[in-house]
């Protein structure tokens, strides 16, 4: 995970990890979000990667424009009980 700049100070992201044709969003407070291009398209998820990498924004586009497009939600803390199984 990367952890997002926050040029506005006000930024629920805590952090993202991009992939080919995916960016995963982790918020503040444990939950993430995996979007695709399948789910919320290419221009969308490619828009998010700039965002992401510019540390300004990405939260308000999620908002305004993204919503609910995401394929995937999960709490890092499930995700971190899965790992200890491991």
């Amino acid at each position: 995970m990367t952890r997002y700049a926050n040029l506005s100070g006000d930024s629920g992201v805590a952090g993202y990890s991009v992939g080919d044709d995916s960016i995963t969003v982790y918020f503040h407070g444990g939950t993430a979000y995996l979007y695709t291009f399948a789910s919320a398209s290419a221009g969308t998820v490619n828009q998010m990667k700039s965002l992401a990498a510019s540390g300004r924004g990405l939260s308000k586009f999620i908002a305004q424009t993204v919503k609910a497009r995401y394929a995937l939600r999960f709490d890092r803390s499930e995700q971190s009980k899965s790992d200890d199984c491991r």
